[in-house]
């Protein structure tokens, strides 16, 4: 019985075990409050996931709408110039038709004269 510790010491070591194992478990709770749990992480991959999926989905509609409206442009473009090449020959005809007529009005007029 010389060996065993007295009723004191095993209280005094026991305090001492529970001290350091409550420690223990203080360290223990600090670290597991800055892991995510597993559901949080589900979820919020999930949420991710979809959230990409419709910014791609609107990327790629904005590509959409983009090619329609360069193709609706370069349209436009055509159409003006074509607008412009067809009010360039009616000025010309516009133009020309008058000249031709009174040229056509003088050469009959010569004519009628030296016919006459």
């Amino acid at each position: 019985m010389a060996d065993e510790p007295s009723n004191g010491e095993l209280g005094r070591q026991i305090g001492a075990l529970q001290a350091l194992l409550e420690a223990r478990l203080g360290e223990l709770h600090t670290r597991l409050d800055k892991f995510v749990s597993l559901d949080v992480w589900t979820i919020q991959n999930t949420h991710f996931e979809q959230r990409l999926a419709q910014l791609q989905a609107d990327l790629q509609q904005l590509r959409t709408e983009r090619d329609t409206l360069e193709d609706a442009f370069e349209q436009y473009q055509r159409d003006e110039a074509r607008r412009r090449e067809d009010e360039r020959q009616k000025r010309l005809y516009q133009g020309a038709i008058p000249v031709l007529a009174a040229l056509v009005a003088a050469v009959i007029a010569v004519w009628s004269v030296v016919a006459g």
